[in-house]
C-alpha cells in the first residue's frame, strides 16, 4: 500500500470531537452563511467590527502576594513594564472571608496572593494608581461582598465616581462549588448574594462587571473544553435568570456579566470553543431571554493561558507552551489576555517571570501580526466545521444539566462536581499512559534533570506584619460604629434586602472581611459539601 493510502493514525480533541485528516467545503455547515461579520450577532467573528486593529487586547497578569505594601510595588513593577489592568490575588484566608489573625488563617496568610482584612489594606494596594487608566479585575468569590464593597469605598474616597467606575469582579460563587472551593455561605444564599452585587452594580456602578463567569477553573479542576463552555454559560443563565426574578430587565445588567476562560492543550480545539461560544451565548440571551441591547448579548472574555498545561518538569518548556496559548487567546478574539509565568507549576512568578510573560503578549502583539487584521481564521473548512462540532457538543451538556432540573440544583447535589472530578481523574490515567503527550513528562524526558526555578518564600515575618497592622485598625476605629453597621448589614440579610449599601457602610467603618462574612453566615449559616463517589 503506498503512503498516500496509508490511513492516518486517529485524532480525538478532549472534548471527544474527532477530527478528520482534511476538511472540504462541504464539512461547512450552512448555518456558518449567517454568522455576520465581526461586530455583528451572533458574534462568531467577534464582538468589535476592527477588533485589536482599533485597539489591542488589555494585559491584565493575575498577581498578588504578601501584604498590601508588597502587592502594591509588584503592581507599579507590571505597569512600568507595560501591563495596562490589574488582576488582583487574595489569600486564602481572604478568599474564605476569614481575618488574619483568625486561627483557621495560621500558616496561609499571604501565602498564595495579597492579605486584604480591612479598607485599610485596599487603599495601600491601589494607592496612586489612576483607576480610569488601569482597569483592576477583583479574583474574588465567596468573600466577594466585603472585598467589592472595599473597593468601590476605596474609589469613591479617592475621587473616582462610583457611576464611571470600571473594572470587573470574578464573583463566580457557582463555580466554586465545582472548582476552587472557596464558598462560604449554602448554594442558594450565594446565589442571592450574587444576584445583590448585579443589582446593585446595574443601577449605582453601570459600568463596572460584578461577574466574571469563569470556566477557566472548571476547566483546571479536570473539565473539558466543552464542558467549561457549557457548565460556564449554564451558570450565567443562572444568574441572568435570578436577577430578572426580581424584576430588572435583561438589558439593564446583562451587560455586566463577563466571563473568563483557559487555554491550554491543543489550540484549535481552543479557537473552536470560543467561536462556538461566543455565537451561542448571542442566541440564548436574544431567544431565551429577549435581549435587545448587543452589549447583553455579546460574551466579552478574559482568555488566559492555563496553568494546567505547565509542568514541574523541563519548566522552561512552559515559556514556549506559554506562547501558543496568548496565539490561542489571540486568534480565539479575547478582550483581555494574561499568562501563567513559566515558574508558576512551583511558585509566585518571579519579577523575572513575569515580565516575560508581558514580553510573550507584547511579541505577539506588536511583532508577529496578531493584530493585523479581524478574525484571521475565518472562512477555514477546518476552523469553520470543528466551530459548529463544537457549538453542538456544548448544547447538548447543556440540554443534559437543563434536563435534570439545571445547573443550580446539580451543582447543589454534587452531580457537576462528581462528573469535573471523573474526568479529570481519566485525563490523569491518559496522560499516565502516555496517551496524551506532555513533552518533558511521557517523552523527550530528561531523568533526573533539575529545575533551574527561583522560589518565592514564605515569610512569617509578613504574616505577623499583617496580624499586626489588622489589630491597629482595630484599635483606632469606632467599635460602637462597627457594631451598628454590621447588625444591619445581618438585618438587610433576614429582611431579604439587597446586602450591598449596608456593606458599603461597615466596611467604611473598617470592618473586617471577617467581620462582614461572620454577619453573613449568621443568617445564611455555611455550606456543608456532598460527597458523591
Amino acid at each position: 500500500m503506498s503512503e498516500d493510502r496509508e490511513q492516518p493514525s486517529p485524532v480525538t480533541w478532549d472534548s471527544g470531537i474527532a477530527i478528520k485528516p482534511v476538511y472540504r467545503a462541504s464539512d461547512v455547515p450552512q448555518v456558518v452563511a449567517a454568522d455576520g461579520e465581526p461586530g455583528e450577532f451572533p458574534y462568531t467573528r467577534g464582538i468589535h467590527p476592527l477588533m485589536y486593529r482599533k485597539r489591542p487586547w488589555t494585559i491584565r497578569q493575575y498577581s498578588g502576594f504578601g501584604t498590601a505594601a508588597e502587592t502594591h510595588e509588584r503592581f507599579l513593577y507590571l505597569i512600568k513594564h507595560g501591563n495596562t489592568g490589574l488582576n488582583v490575588a487574595f489569600d486564602l484566608p481572604t478568599q474564605c472571608g476569614l481575618d488574619s489573625d483568625d486561627p483557621m488563617a495560621e500558616g496561609e496568610v499571604g501565602r498564595v496572593g495579597m492579605a486584604v482584612d480591612t479598607l485599610a489594606d485596599i487603599e495601600e494596594a491601589f494607592d496612586g494608581i489612576d483607576l480610569n487608566d488601569i482597569t483592576v479585575s477583583l479574583t474574588i468569590n465567596g468573600a466577594a461582598i466585603p472585598i467589592m464593597a472595599m473597593y468601590f469605598a476605596m474609589a469613591d474616597k479617592r475621587g473616582f465616581p462610583l457611576r464611571e467606575l470600571r473594572g470587573t469582579a470574578q464573583n463566580d460563587i457557582l463555580k466554586e462549588f465545582i472548582g476552587r472551593g472557596t464558598w462560604i455561605f449554602p448554594v442558594e444564599p450565594s446565589l442571592r448574594l450574587v444576584g445583590d452585587t448585579i443589582e446593585f452594580c446595574a443601577r449605582e456602578v453601570p459600568h463596572y462587571s460584578p461577574v466574571s463567569v469563569c470556566g477557566y477553573h472548571i476547566r483546571e479542576s479536570g473539565a473539558t473544553p466543552a464542558q467549561e463552555m457549557a457548565y460556564g454559560l449554564a451558570i450565567a443563565c443562572a444568574y441572568v435568570e435570578h436577577v430578572r426574578a426580581r424584576g430588572l430587565d435583561v438589558d439593564e445588567f446583562a451587560q455586566g456579566i463577563s466571563f473568563n476562560f483557559d487555554i491550554f492543550g491543543n489550540l484549535w480545539e481552543q479557537v473552536a470553543k470560543f467561536r462556538a461560544g461566543r455565537r451561542l451565548w448571542a442566541r440564548i440571551m436574544q431567544e431565551r431571554y429577549g435581549a435587545r441591547n448587543p452589549r447583553a448579548m455579546q460574551l466579552r472574555m478574559i482568555a488566559g493561558g492555563g496553568g494546567g498545561g505547565l509542568t514541574v518538569e523541563q519548566p522552561l518548556n512552559n515559556l514556549v507552551r506559554s506562547a501558543y496559548y496568548a496565539l490561542a487567546s489571540a486568534l480565539s478574539g479575547t478582550q483581555t489576555m494574561a499568562l501563567c509565568s513559566y515558574d508558576e507549576a512551583f511558585t509566585i512568578p518571579s519579577e523575572q517571570a513575569a515580565r516575560l510573560s508581558l514580553r510573550t503578549m507584547q511579541i505577539l502583539m506588536l511583532e508577529v501580526g496578531a493584530c493585523d487584521t479581524v478574525d484571521p481564521l475565518a472562512g477555514s473548512y477546518f476552523v469553520e466545521a470543528s466551530t459548529a462540532e463544537m457549538e453542538a457538543k456544548i448544547r447538548t451538556i447543556m440540554s443534559d444539566v437543563d434536563a435534570e432540573g439545571g445547573i443550580v440544583r446539580a451543582i447543589a447535589e454534587g452531580r457537576v462536581q462528581a462528573d469535573v472530578n471523573r474526568q479529570a481523574y481519566e485525563r490523569q490515567r491518559r496522560v499516565d499512559r502516555g496517551k496524551i503527550k506532555k513533552v518533558g513528562v511521557n517523552c523527550f524526558a530528561d531523568d533526573g534533570a533539575e529545575p533551574d526555578v527561583e522560589f518565592h518564600p514564605y515569610r512569617r515575618e509578613k504574616a505577623d506584619e499583617q496580624v499586626a497592622r489588622l489589630q491597629a485598625v482595630r484599635a483606632k476605629r469606632d467599635g460602637a460604629m462597627v457594631a451598628r453597621t454590621l447588625e444591619a448589614l445581618a438585618r438587610a440579610a433576614r429582611e431579604g434586602r439587597n446586602v450591598m449599601p449596608a456593606a458599603m457602610d461597615a466596611v467604611k467603618a473598617y470592618a473586617t472581611v471577617g467581620e462582614v462574612c461572620g454577619a453573613l453566615k449568621q443568617v445564611f449559616g455555611t455550606y456543608k459539601e456532598p460527597i458523591r463517589f
